[in-house]
């Protein structure tokens, strides 16, 4: 059964949720809308349906009038069995001593490599990004020069594979936040699947707001793999709960958004110690 998308851009949240909500109304409706800022500091946003019938092109192109919107682009979608398709392209990657892969490729873990699985189908955060692999790879770094951390945590954790491979490799609390109750259930679920039920405290948060991890700071070390602006907007948090010479490794941000970070951070007595450039991605890794 063909499905389509239909997606456009405009400036401004406000006007874009409005746009969002006009869309659950139209006929046939959607399946889904989702309403997202585009990330590269021109203050668009990007609002788009997702259909599992030919969408109303008429209905769209007024709506798109009456929002100030651009022209909607509609696309009918292949069918594809998705969850096959990531098998295909997500192959195992290495990350210094990390190893992540999926259950597909549970044959191929190469001797000495710390293995990270997880699931094709859980696919943010499973190190093929250049966020992702920067974390890793700054991780991978710290171990090299001998730190060790005894309270870890991982601010925004997604699939928790960063906070996995600190578990991987010491022994004290790790805690793994997300504002998303779906991205700790999959947590959770990674957890299970590597047989490491117990080793990283789940928990729904947005930013430090939550007993447990405000009972464990300051921590020794803190990932925070999300977006610029949520990053900013933490500095102070950061700061105040991570220990002095304790270290934060900071990404999802774009290489032309990293010195305003380094910046910001470097007001709150947090201070570049290095800066790793994958693709259009920048990870960097910082002392208090």
């Amino acid at each position: 059964m063909p499905t389509y998308t239909a997606l456009t851009t405009l400036t401004g949240k406000t006007a874009a949720e409005a746009l969002g909500e006009a869309m659950e109304r139209l006929q046939p409706e959607p399946t889904g809308v989702g309403v997202f800022e585009v990330e590269d500091g021109s203050g668009l946003w990007e609002v788009g349906g997702y259909f599992t019938e030919t969408p109303d092109e008429a209905g769209l192109a007024l709506l798109a009038t009456m929002h100030e919107a651009k022209p909607f682009a509609v696309s009918e979608l292949p069918e594809t069995d998705w969850v096959a398709h990531v098998r295909r392209e997500l192959a195992p990657v290495e990350a210094g001593r990390f190893f992540v892969f999926g259950s597909h490729d549970a044959d191929k873990l190469p001797e000495g490599k710390i293995p990270l699985l997880i699931e094709a189908a859980m696919a943010f955060g499973t190190g093929h990004h250049g966020t992702t692999l920067g974390c890793l790879l700054a991780l991978d770094h710290l171990l090299d020069e001998g730190f060790a951390g005894e309270k870890v945590a991982d601010i925004g954790c997604g699939t928790a594979v960063l906070a996995m491979a600190a578990a991987r490799v010491w022994d004290g609390t790790i805690v793994a936040s997300d504002i998303d109750q779906v991205a700790v259930d999959v947590a959770e679920a990674n957890l299970k699947a590597n047989d490491m039920e117990g080793a990283v405290a789940c928990v729904e948060a947005a930013g430090f707001d939550h007993e447990m991890l405000q009972t464990c700071a300051p921590f020794d070390l803190i990932f925070a793999n999300i977006l610029k602006g949520p990053l900013v907007a933490l500095s102070p948090d950061m700061a105040a709960n991570l220990r002095a010479g304790g270290y934060a490794i900071l990404s999802g941000i774009l290489n032309e958004q990293a010195d305003e970070v380094v910046e910001v951070y470097a007001q709150n007595d947090i201070n570049l110690v290095e800066k790793n450039q994958i693709g259009e991605w920048t990870t960097l890794l910082l002392r208090k």
